[in-house]
């Protein structure tokens, strides 16, 4: 259970109740065989895994924390969505903490988390380069260019990076440089997502 001071910040209200990610940089790792991930902290502790369901008529990805409890799942909005939400669910209270938005264009993925309940934009998660992206599709080369991400907070300010590593394995670098008005859970959850889609 995450504890939080006396005054808490606007993020709190998007924490999930059986993580606590309180570090402000998280290395995402894919495994060889499927879309299969290991998010580790700074010390190199294993905080969440997380794994797609195959074979479901909608995305399902089941995390569990570096114990291996259920920590919660992303669950999309519709069958194969292009441009739907996927919603993070708490898997101790059952509740949507946060939806993600894909908004997909000219072959660029722009991401926003936003409140369940109003809609309201939390964060964005944006491709720093619409050629990469572009060419990492159109060429087929996904797994072979790394993709580079800016993570805005709600007003547009700039909070953080998630960037793409050369590597076999698709892994990712996620630095937070301001959390204060950005979940990271759904922002790390985001990286394992992003990931996933764009090598299917």
């Amino acid at each position: 259970m995450s504890e939080h001071s006396v005054f808490p910040s606007d993020s709190d209200a998007y924490d999930i109740s059986t993580v606590d990610l309180s570090d402000d940089r998280y290395e995402v790792k894919q495994s060889m065989v499927r879309n299969k991930y290991a998010v580790r902290d700074s010390a190199g502790d294993v905080v969440l895994r997380g794994k797609q369901k195959m074979f479901k008529l909608k995305e399902e990805f089941p995390f569990v924390t570096g114990d291996g409890d259920d920590a919660f799942t992303v669950k999309a909005g519709g069958i194969v969505d292009i441009g739907g939400n996927y919603a993070i669910v708490d898997s101790g209270t059952g509740e949507e903490v946060v939806v993600l938005d894909e908004d997909y264009s000219l072959f660029v993925e722009n991401w926003t988390i936003r409140d369940p309940e109003t809609g309201e934009a939390l964060a964005t998660i944006r491709s720093k380069s619409k050629l990469m992206a572009a060419l990492r599709h159109l060429v087929g080369a996904a797994n072979l260019i790394p993709n580079k991400y800016e993570i805005f907070d709600a007003d547009g300010g700039h909070v953080g990076d998630i960037e793409g590593q050369f590597s076999l394995r698709d892994t990712y670098a996620v630095t937070i440089d301001d959390a204060s008005d950005v979940p990271k859970e759904a922002v790390v959850a985001a990286a394992c997502i992003l990931d996933a889609l764009e090598n299917q």
